[in-house]
């Protein structure tokens, strides 16, 4: 089953590998985004089943633009996945006072992101 996934990473390398692992390996629509503000619009406009947000972000970074997406009504409901290099591989979910479905750590193993994604997630195979 294809899925629409909105990736949002001020790294415009970050961005390009997520799409092309999360296409490729998967077969989803991937939207991206480079910054909260642009993401904020597109997740309203496109409404993607999941967001892939990056926490380090320059202006509007990633624990704001998940406060903004959960107070507006038409992005409430879709589930965000932080990426991170400010955790381990090990650790928990450091961000979960946010309300955030889970965090993969960066950098990701692009051959392992959608699968990493549809754990957290809980998409079927």
């Amino acid at each position: 089953m294809s899925r629409r996934v909105l990736v949002v990473d001020d790294e415009p390398d970050i961005r390009e590998i997520a799409q092309a692992s999360l296409e490729l390996v998967e077969g989803w629509q991937v939207l991206t985004a480079s910054n909260g503000a642009e993401a904020l619009l597109k997740a309203a406009r496109e409404q993607p089943e999941a967001i892939l947000l990056d926490v380090m972000m320059p202006e509007l970074d990633g624990p704001e633009t998940v406060r903004l997406l959960a107070g507006q009504p038409e992005t409430a409901a879709i589930p965000v996945v932080l990426l991170t290099a400010r955790i381990g591989p090990t650790d928990i979910n450091p961000f979960g006072d946010l309300g955030v479905a889970g965090v993969i750590a960066k950098p990701f193993e692009p051959l392992k992101l959608a699968r990493q994604v549809r754990q957290i997630l809980g998409w079927g195979t």
